[in-house]
């Protein structure tokens, strides 16, 4: 049996220096199924090289459009005819490709899609989605698996009011609604910044969207939309990860090329937690207590405590001197992670959809299980504040959302190699 790749971390190092973040991974990956909504040639600027834009890159070959790199820009080619249908064994890699139903309803009228797979998280439904695509027009049937949506008459502008402001669901019915005709307005929206940023594209695009940011988005159906070139908004939980690692190294790391104000809440939490945060308005300067402060916090939609950043904040505050408290209102089964910085000494419990950290004054290095992007990558900061040598496996996850994981540790003086 092959050994899963692994990331092996010896703590003990203050981290110090620069590191920079490129575009981010939730919002590259919704572009590149936005551009599936015209023909021409389009480009992505500051695209990260990462395994899920390779997964949405075949996703979006397999309807017939074609994906080329050159750095860090994406060249994404879309035929006058895309196919509309993306496969069971490229969807049930990734939660995101379920975007491209709406888009393909949009543009073609039909679409074939297979329920989507990605991090596993407990339940969480593709029903607000369904229910407003069903207000614009749509009909569903689930055959085998495979999610037959159709519009014959084109789909409609309406209003939606969403149960939840759910990322995925508004950015499934703006790119629907971009070419609906008549006018849809969604309330209770999503207020991500990647999708502000979806929206922006969109509008270059010559979609007529206003409000994104806000809760109530109002779109302007047009008959056709244009090719387009658009730079991708920087990755807060990049920047946040690496901020997280000067913190917990008790270092001194400045994040470049990031938006501070994307982290207005994180930031917050880490300066009650004990450090010293500065910021302009494309870089954070960060400077890690010898051991932080206690820190409750609950997860929320923007502008809340983004969800992505529990695992790593929960790293860092198991070393806290108190017991902090920790609220999951996002994802139910996001606590795989507990278990495993148990096993480095940490004392986690959880309650129901609650986590209470006591800290200790000391983790110890072991072999853990990276079972997702963000436990992966808690894990390796935790192991850089570990007594020995930490082993994170499964640590091809990180590749999904982080471009360079391991070389930017160690440009920051981490003791950190990639097996």
């Amino acid at each position: 049996m092959t050994r899963p790749e692994s990331i092996r971390v010896s703590g003990g190092n203050r981290l110090y220096g620069e590191v920079a973040v490129l575009g981010a991974k939730n919002a590259v990956l919704k572009h590149m199924v936005a551009a599936m909504l015209a023909p021409g040639d389009h480009v992505l600027e500051n695209v990260p090289t990462i395994a899920d834009v390779a997964t949405m890159g075949e996703v979006l070959a397999y309807a017939g459009a074609t994906c080329r790199r050159d750095g860090t820009s994406l060249h994404i080619h879309v035929p006058e005819h895309p196919r509309p249908e993306a496969p069971l064994e490229l969807v049930r890699k990734m939660r995101a490709s379920i975007l491209i139903l709406g888009a393909l309803l949009s543009r073609c009228g039909e679409a074939r899609v297979a329920l989507p797979g990605g991090d596993d998280f407990g339940s969480r439904p593709i029903d607000m989605h369904l229910d407003g695509l069903r207000d614009m027009g749509a009909t569903f049937e689930l055959k085998h698996g495979v999610l037959e949506a159709q519009a014959p008459d084109g789909l409609h502008g309406t209003e939606i009011y969403l149960e939840f402001p759910s990322v995925g669901a508004t950015e499934n019915l703006l790119l629907a609604a971009a070419m609906a005709s008549g006018t849809s307005v969604i309330s209770n929206a999503a207020r991500e910044p990647e999708l502000t940023d979806l929206a922006v594209y969109l509008n270059k695009m010559g979609a007529k969207i206003e409000g994104a940011g806000t809760s109530t988005i109002t779109v302007r159906g047009v008959g056709s939309l244009a090719a387009a070139t658009h730079r991708v908004v920087p990755d807060r939980l990049e920047a946040g990860t690496y901020a997280l690692a000067g913190a917990i190294s008790a270092g001194e790391v400045r994040v470049l090329d990031c938006v501070p104000d994307h982290l207005r809440m994180e930031l917050r939490k880490m300066e009650v937690a004990g450090c010293e945060v500065t910021h302009g308005e494309d870089w954070i300067h960060v400077v890690g207590p010898e051991r932080p402060e206690p820190v409750d916090f609950a997860t929320l939609p923007y502008p809340g405590f983004h969800t992505d950043m529990h695992p790593q904040m929960v790293a860092f505050l198991a070393l806290a001197d108190g017991t902090s408290i920790i609220t999951e209102n996002v994802y139910a089964a996001r606590f795989r992670y507990v278990g495993e910085l148990n096993r480095m000494g940490a004392d986690i419990q959880t309650d129901g959809q609650h986590v209470v950290v006591r800290g200790t004054d000391r983790l110890s290095g072991c072999e853990v299980d990276g079972c997702d992007i963000r436990a992966a990558a808690a894990l390796v900061l935790a192991g850089l504040a570990a007594e020995g040598e930490t082993c994170v496996v499964h640590a091809d996850h990180i590749d999904r959302g982080y471009a360079g994981f391991v070389d930017k540790m160690a440009s920051l003086g981490a003791q950190i190699t990639r097996e």
